[in-house]
């Protein structure tokens, strides 16, 4: 079992992506959590719906606007760790590797928890990149904006965990989807499409069915934001404004809806590859 984790990582630590992504995550997640820190400390304030002006730092607190700048990108970052998922099995199929390595390792149950073992590292690894990037990008922006860096060490240390945790697992639910889809191109576009279109759009018309409108919150998207706690201390109307679900999970919940999109995402990917004929 080791030394199929060890094969799995050996393959990715030999590509061209083993250093272009944390580096591409790193950098997006900077100018992310700097575009965000622009707006909510550099800039500062913006009109209000009465026609006031709204200081963010002063209506929700520094540690709020902290942890909303150093999460400005996380939506991208979940994006790219379900690609790397993707990639992960997907690959296998289409540079035509997959039988070498089901000869290689015939007990399809251990080399199915070898690649999910290897996708957790992997895109750990790269969470890990993309929060060092959002940091440094988010505090030059906070430094601008005379804002404390970090207002509350505890919990943006937990901020910092939670993120990592919901990149992996979105990891996880790439792999499953690359598996339930082997052409690469069309599980890369059923990803995306879905996480950055279908989804929101969906969650969005839901608030309009009365009977369905709390069922957005289950989403992937929405639970991802309720794991990190990102609206805590905001007033329940401006997080739905800023994008928030009606009554959202707590950190809690959220994080055991993902847990269970990845287990079920898991679950499908080892199904279908203990039974699958391959050529």
């Amino acid at each position: 079992m080791i030394s199929l984790v060890r094969a799995e990582l050996r393959k990715y630590s030999t590509t061209r992506l083993s250093w272009s992504m944390p580096l591409a995550m790193a950098v997006l997640g900077g100018l992310f959590a700097a575009l965000q820190g622009l707006f909510l400390a550099v800039i500062g304030e913006f009109p209000g719906p009465d026609g006031s002006m709204i200081v963010p730092s002063e209506m929700f607190g520094e540690d709020v606007v902290a942890r909303l700048v150093y999460t400005g990108g996380v939506q991208i970052g979940y994006l790219l760790a379900l690609v790397l998922g993707i990639l992960s099995m997907s690959g296998e199929f289409r540079h035509k590797t997959i039988t070498a390595t089901l000869l290689a390792a015939p007990r399809r149950g251990q080399l199915i928890a070898a690649k999910l073992a290897s996708v957790a590292v992997i895109v750990a690894v790269n969470a890990v990149a993309f929060t060092l990037g959002s940091v440094v990008g988010g505090g030059l922006t906070l430094a601008l904006g005379d804002v404390a860096l970090f207002p509350d060490p505890a919990g943006l240390l937990a901020t910092f965990a939670r993120m990592i945790l919901v990149l992996v697992l979105w990891g996880l639910m790439g792999f499953g989807l690359g598996v339930l889809i082997t052409n690469q191109v069309v599980a890369l576009f059923v990803g995306v499409g879905v996480t950055l279109l279908i989804e929101p759009l969906l969650g969005f018309g839901l608030t309009f069915v009365e009977r369905l409108a709390d069922a957005s919150k289950f989403f992937p998207s929405q639970a991802s934001t309720s794991a990190l706690d990102l609206f805590a201390g905001v007033d329940p109307g401006m997080a739905q404004s800023l994008g928030g679900a009606p009554d959202a999970l707590s950190w809690g919940w959220g994080t055991l809806v993902l847990l269970g999109y990845a287990a079920l995402m898991a679950a499908l990917g080892w199904l279908l590859t203990s039974r699958r004929d391959v050529a």
